[in-house]
């Protein structure tokens, strides 16, 4: 990782140098130096290397330095945006969200574990009673039974896998997660389940307990979902549909 802190140093100092005048007595130049042509160019030339040795990482223009995620996870992550109507639940995700485009596989695993207590938030929103809770969102969010099981058994195993392995937890008990690519799968698997609760449930709705309804528009704008989705979550707790 020390190249790409390299990397990113060269990129706050380096600039492109030009001749500001001819000094003829001494036979010299004298010259300045713009700052943003010689970072863009520096940024070409390092994404240049980047792509012609398959690395999947990215000088960005801000100066740093990330990793490319797959096409289609790109686009999922780039895309959602994170109202929830719940603050601390929309932090969680947007700063796992970030921590995973890192190139550092230490900050990737803390992307892991802060979309694990994302997932134990929004599992506690809907009701006070947690077991509740999470049971109305699943119900909201699948009215056909077989699909409805299979979303109950998803979610216990994702619960077990973030109490069994060193994610949430940090007993002696707990296998760590080595392989980045162990932790990628964990991310997908994780943020895909999570995706598809917000998109078919609304803000509203999730924050039940602590507000009386309001009719109005999904604002959780993950994909393509609108009112249907607000609408399919109302009337499985029996609000009327916004």
């Amino acid at each position: 990782m020390l190249i790409l802190d390299f990397i990113e140093y060269v990129h706050a100092v380096v600039a492109k140098p030009f001749v500001v005048k001819r000094h003829d007595y001494h036979n010299h130049n004298h010259l300045g130096f713009n700052q943003s042509e010689g970072q863009f160019e520096f940024m070409v030339d390092v994404n240049s290397v980047f792509a012609r040795c398959g690395v999947a990482y990215e000088l960005q223009s801000n100066g740093r330095v990330v990793r490319l995620l797959p096409l289609i996870l790109r686009e999922t992550l780039s895309r959602a945006v994170f109202r929830t109507g719940d603050k601390i639940l929309d932090n969680a995700l947007e700063e796992s969200r970030a921590k995973f485009s890192s190139p550092d596989p230490i900050i990737r695993r803390e992307a892991l574990e802060r979309l694990w207590d994302a997932f134990e938030r929004l599992k506690s929103l809907a009701d006070a009673d947690k077991k509740r809770s999470i049971s109305m969102i699943l119900d909201a969010t699948a009215s056909e039974p077989d699909f409805r099981t299979m979303l109950d058994v998803e979610a216990k195993q994702l619960t077990d896998i973030g109490n069994n392995f060193l994610i949430r937890h940090y007993e002696k008990r707990q296998v760590p997660v080595i392989h980045t690519d162990h932790v990628d799968y964990l991310f997908h698997r994780l943020f895909a389940f999570i995706q598809l609760l917000l998109g078919r449930v609304g803000s509203t709705a999730l924050n039940r307990r602590k507000t009386p309804p309001i009719n109005r528009a999904l604002s959780v704008d993950i994909g393509m979902y609108s009112r249907d989705a607000q609408s399919t979550f109302a009337g499985g707790l029996g609000l009327p549909a916004a």
